[in-house]
């Protein structure tokens, strides 16, 4: 079994069947007696929505573990799912940011173990990424993955079944989304949750103009700072873009600094062969454009950004004697 473990959602792949669950990371809990009431989609729609003994939240936070109970939780309920309520104990590939610290680490493996798992192997996204985008990872070529989730946004030059050079950032999908409710709040004086937010990123959000770009207008609702009272304002895509321009910086700056450090001929393989964008953050219009005006290089975006992860653990566990060098930790058997 292979999981994405991530910020914003969860995803795991089964040898055999493919990708059987894709949920959101949120866990609902009763405070009273703090069992799960929802765990995924269920729960994502309660954000912001819950009474006062309810608590709904993302045990995850910029790619790591915040919550370890409430993660065991959450993994206990989808595998599961999976597995159909039968009493299996699986080998599992979680996919790990590639900047976490040895407890971080830890923290994953304890409660994939606590959740039911046989044997934990970790993965860095950067290289699970690559695999399940279809990056030739295995030849003696440089290939440079950017794969931004919700909490980090991984870069990655990999060759021979190994990371040459990573950076991981903690600016990603939920940093866009924080700017976002920023500008809303100084510039029209406007409260909004975290799902209208992330709403108004997907609808008029984009990282770089374009000829052909009508400049969108979205509907936004909120509580108004001054009276206090709900107010629906009308925002142009041109605002939410520049809202963002900060932490698209740093990811753009993260890319630049790796580029930097690349070996030559490594550096001419990325030239011929281009960036590859993956993670749901590569969804944002314009990114990709972005990337490449910045670098210079051409810029690709996966054919599926959101699975690349979740595929690239599952074709390591189907391939595993082939594959089997890029587990950046041995298995703990339990």
């Amino acid at each position: 079994m292979g999981i994405d473990l991530g910020t914003a959602n969860t995803l795991v792949y089964v040898s055999g069947k493919g990708i059987v669950l894709q949920e959101p990371s949120v866990v609902a809990i009763d405070k009273h007696d703090g069992t799960a009431l929802a765990v995924g989609e269920d729960a994502k729609k309660m954000l912001g929505r819950t009474p006062g003994d309810v608590m709904a939240l993302r045990p995850l936070r910029d790619g790591v573990i915040a919550d370890s109970d409430i993660t065991e939780m959450m993994l206990s309920q989808f595998i599961r799912r999976v597995n159909e309520g039968k009493m299996f104990r699986p080998i599992i590939v979680i996919g790990i940011p590639s900047g976490v610290t040895g407890v971080e680490r830890r923290a994953v493996m304890d409660a994939a173990e606590k959740a039911g798992a046989k044997e934990v192997y970790l993965i860095e996204e950067p290289v699970a990424a690559a695999i399940g985008a279809g990056l030739p990872v295995a030849e003696p070529t440089g290939n440079m993955i950017i794969d931004i989730g919700g909490g980090t946004t991984e870069v990655a030059v990999l060759s021979l079944q190994g990371t040459v050079l990573s950076e991981s950032v903690r600016v990603a999908g939920d940093e866009l989304s924080d700017s976002i409710s920023q500008y809303m709040k100084k510039v029209h004086n406007l409260v909004i949750g975290e799902r209208t937010a992330e709403d108004i990123k997907i609808q008029v959000g984009s990282a770089y103009p374009t000829e052909d770009d009508d400049d969108p207008i979205m509907e936004v609702r909120g509580l108004h700072l001054l009276s206090g009272l709900p107010r629906t304002v009308s925002i142009k895509g041109g605002e939410i873009r520049e809202s963002m321009a900060e932490p698209l910086a740093v990811i753009v700056d993260a890319v630049k600094r790796t580029l930097e450090r690349t070996p030559p001929e490594l550096a001419a393989d990325i030239i011929d062969r281009g960036i590859m964008l993956a993670g749901g953050g590569a969804l944002l219009r314009g990114l990709d454009t972005l990337i490449g005006h910045e670098t210079g290089i051409v810029t690709h975006v996966a054919a599926d950004p959101l699975s690349c992860v979740v595929l690239g653990t599952g074709r390591v566990l189907e391939n595993f004697s082939q594959l089997g060098r890029v587990f950046s930790r041995r298995s703990r058997k339990v």
